[in-house]
């Protein structure tokens, strides 16, 4: 056979792996390493699988992914997300769709110390749904808006999308961060005036709760400063190019550490789940940073990035409308593969094209996250209408899934404003030296 048939069967292949739910770096890791011993010989494959794991685990740019996702699993072991949303709430639950606003504004929080869709979905649904039910909130409102505010927790800095899309490009993970800030603010904007809308057609779905005063406003306040000082500790000092990603993940933790032991609220349980948690996650994303590297190696001896270049690239149209074509591919994939896995598998193809047609890279990992955030809440893969699934499970899933729509419409509205105005993802990152 053809390299390029060897590699269009091993794709193949690789989407009955994740359709079979083998895990997704071993999945690309086995396919990679046949196919490339197939097409070179088994001593080079060997040779390859040994150097690469060697290199990506001695890999210093690595070292950021266990500090933010430890930032993340401390942070909600100190009961910073419950205090966030109980901010949120003392302002917004008053009003016509209110709770579901403030939940999201709530995700938003927590996401700016967290990088993860799932656990940002699943932490803020424990605490925000319990509530919507007892205001009688319409199910498909409230399980539709927190499986769609968790996805800010992959595009507002940091993120663990971010990190991966950096290390397989090789872009600054620094400038990726920043990059995300104000999309990610104008999606929250975006998601909340979803709610607004949805309530203002029909009231009955989001009915407001009872009214606080201003001294019990302000009062709450002081739950949201916690998350404020870890987000500009890490984030402010990357900004200002007093921290490298990897300390200011590390200064996030610690911070995140202290809050926690400061407030009494870290208990030696607590602290040893958290430290469980961090390290199973770190361990999950490093594996499929390896097996994408292992996959992409077959993919560069089959051609097929190459040739797929080239034929977009030869395409009588304009670059923007090439763009398009891929965004409407990652749209089609995040349906039925995990989004981490689809983004792994693909930025080695799109990436080389997408320079070629010169495209920012920075916009372009924007871009990339913003269609990832759309792959976890679509059917039939949706991860985070699984979690919420998971929360309550007298839920129907096709009434969670019935509720993340007007949320996926803002998602896309918000990535064509990023096509139209690039410089809502790039103006940031010109101050970053990192």
């Amino acid at each position: 056979m053809s390299p390029i048939t060897v590699g269009i069967w091993g794709i193949g292949l690789l989407i009955l792996l994740f359709l079979l739910r083998m895990p997704v770096a071993f999945a690309m890791a086995l396919v990679g390493f046949c196919g490339f011993a197939y097409l070179a010989s088994p001593t080079a494959a060997i040779g390859i699988l040994g150097r690469d794991i060697f290199d990506y685990f001695s890999s210093y740019p690595l070292s950021v992914i266990p500090m933010f996702i430890l930032m993340g699993t401390f942070a909600f072991a100190s009961g910073i997300s419950r205090r966030l949303y109980q901010t949120t709430y003392a302002w917004a639950g008053q009003y016509r769709g209110g709770l579901t606003i403030a939940t999201v504004f709530a995700c938003a929080g927590f996401g700016a110390i967290c990088g993860s869709s799932t656990a940002t979905a699943a932490t803020m649904g424990q605490i925000a749904l319990p509530e919507m039910k007892k205001y009688k909130y319409d199910d498909t409102l409230a399980t539709g808006a927190v499986a769609a505010a968790g996805t800010l927790g992959i595009l507002i800095p940091p993120s663990t999308v971010f990190i991966i899309y950096g290390i397989l490009t090789e872009q600054s993970i620094g400038k990726l961060f920043v990059a995300g800030v104000l999309p990610g603010i104008i999606l929250t904007l975006l998601f909340a005036t979803t709610v607004a809308i949805l309530c203002w057609r029909n009231p009955s779905i989001g009915p407001p709760g009872p009214p606080t005063g201003w001294k019990e406003k302000l009062k709450s306040t002081t739950g949201i400063i916690e998350a404020l000082i870890l987000f500009l500790l890490a984030i402010g000092g990357l900004f200002l190019g007093w921290f490298s990603p990897t300390q200011a993940g590390a200064i996030g933790a610690g911070g995140a550490l202290i809050i926690g032991l400061a407030r009494r609220q870290l208990s030696w349980r607590s602290f040893s789940d958290a430290c469980k948690e961090g390290l199973r996650t770190s361990c999950m994303v490093i594996f499929i940073i390896t097996g994408a590297v292992i996959f992409g190696r077959f993919m560069a001896v089959s051609r097929i990035p190459f040739l797929l270049a080239e034929w977009l690239g030869g395409l009588p149209i304009s670059p923007m409308a090439i763009i398009s074509i891929i965004i409407f591919i990652y749209f089609i994939g995040g349906f039925f593969m995990d989004s981490m896995a689809l983004i792994v598998l693909t930025v080695p193809i799109f990436y080389p094209l997408v320079m070629k047609l010169g495209f920012d890279p920075i916009w372009f990992g924007v871009i990339i996250v913003l269609t990832g955030e759309m792959g976890v809440i679509t059917p039939p893969v949706g991860v985070n209408v699984f979690v919420i699934k998971g929360i309550v499970p007298d839920v129907p899933l096709e009434t969670i899934f019935r509720g993340i729509f007007p949320f996926l419409a803002a998602l896309i509205v918000m990535t064509i404003i990023l096509m139209v105005f690039p410089q809502i993802a790039t103006f940031l990152p010109k101050f970053i030296t990192y």
